[in-house]
């Protein structure tokens, strides 16, 4: 059965979900944040990168569905975003992982069935869809939404 790993990249903040597909049902597995704790950027990718390859060694994911980059008002923001993506798909490739990308609509269309879902819509139909007794943060909702997406759509 697939083990689905969905990343929601950030660089002070990195939600992660995994999920399993079992005859079609998707059975919720972790989540959580790889949180940051220093400023400059180059000690925050190599935060990620341990963070995901520590999660990748313990839960065994085979497949990494994450958001694609979108553009955000600030350029800077933007290219940040760009640098956890590429440590993120980075770490991934290295365990073998095959990698998936979604655009944010996309994904927010998968889960909620519109792709312009307000975050907490996302995070309550995350809680009903993997039958899980609190809602999840934000970031570990957004993660998991990326994987029900990859569930949904390659499943």
């Amino acid at each position: 059965m697939p083990r689905i790993l969905g990343i929601d990249p950030g660089s002070r903040l990195t939600g992660f979900g995994i999920i399993e597909v079992n005859l079609s049902k998707a059975v919720y597995v972790t989540c959580g944040c790889i949180r940051m704790r220093t400023t400059g950027l180059p000690t925050r990718l190599q935060e990620i990168y341990a963070g995901l390859n520590e999660l990748i060694t313990q839960y065994q994911p085979t497949i990494l569905a994450i958001e694609k980059v979108f553009m955000h008002r600030n350029v800077a923001s933007a290219l940040t975003l760009g640098h956890a993506r590429g440590v993120a798909m980075v770490v991934c490739i290295q365990h073998g992982l095959s990698i998936n990308e979604y655009a944010p609509t996309q994904i927010k269309q998968a889960v909620v069935g519109h792709g312009h879902a307000a975050k907490v819509q996302v995070q309550q139909m995350v809680k009903v869809l993997l039958s899980l007794p609190q809602v999840p943060s934000t970031d570990a909702a957004d993660a998991l939404a990326v994987a029900l997406c990859h569930a949904r759509f390659k499943s």
